[in-house]
């Protein structure tokens, strides 16, 4: 999976930010052939917001145009695994939901494996093993390693657990503090991003540019197009064309 999608640990520890390595694991999986869409709104509906405690993604699998879905009111950490984890259901062949929970041990066996797998494809634990440092406090080190794999705290806390650096005791300690902190900082946060900016992020960029294109070329009827991108005017149209380069 990390050929196909040409991931590396140290190319993506050289991005300054999440939004940066979430954008570059949506930009690989989409020329792997996957179709990737994220939004925090039911639709266009701004007023429809979609809760991350209830879910944070699913795959459907097809043949011809596998399908992963993000909730965006996620943080951008927690988007990287929710991501990884759906690649790993497209890769299994079997469509799946993200278990809500973060810290959670999913029952199914699939959706086990799947978290496995997202947890290797983006902390490797080889490299986990080179970068950890066994002289510093456990609440600074799952920082910095989060910073370093780009990776949520609660990821990068777990992934210490499994490779044996901490005990259970341990893990569920920090847990408990990092999920305080977490919900600490999320609190009051918000606000709403440019529609035509955040459109191919919605969709799909490629979702998007193929409606565009077959739109223009008179392939699509422009009532298709607005149903299938969320859109009621033809002015609106055009301009998200423009600026998606059309």
């Amino acid at each position: 999976m990390r050929q196909v999608l040409g991931l590396s640990v140290a190319e993506r520890s050289r991005l300054s930010t999440w939004t940066d390595a979430l954008r570059q694991l949506i930009s690989r999986a989409e020329d792997a052939g996957i179709l990737v869409m994220a939004s925090s709104i039911v639709g266009s509906n701004s007023h429809r917001k979609l809760d991350a405690a209830e879910f944070r993604g699913f795959a459907l699998v097809d043949d011809r145009a596998p399908l992963i879905f993000i909730n965006a009111s996620d943080s951008k950490a927690a988007q990287m695994f929710t991501i990884a984890h759906e690649l790993a259901h497209i890769w299994s062949g079997e469509s799946g939901v993200s278990d809500p929970e973060a810290g959670s041990v999913p029952k199914q066996g699939l959706e086990r494996w799947c978290n496995r797998v997202a947890a290797e494809l983006l902390m490797p634990m080889d490299a986990l093993n080179e970068a950890y440092d066994l002289d510093a406090p456990v609440a600074d080190e799952i920082q910095r390693l989060a910073h370093l794999f780009k990776v949520s705290s609660l990821v990068a806390l777990r992934r210490l657990f499994d490779a044996g650096f901490i005990d259970r005791d341990t893990l569920w300690l920090n847990y408990r503090q990092e999920v305080e902190r977490i919900r600490a900082l999320d609190r009051g946060t918000g606000g709403r991003g440019d529609f035509y900016r955040t459109l191919g992020t919605r969709t799909g960029k490629r979702f998007a540019r193929a409606v565009f294109s077959s739109t223009l070329e008179g392939q699509t009827l422009f009532r298709d197009a607005f149903r299938m991108l969320g859109m009621r005017k033809t002015s609106t149209f055009y301009e998200a064309a423009r600026v998606e380069g059309f």
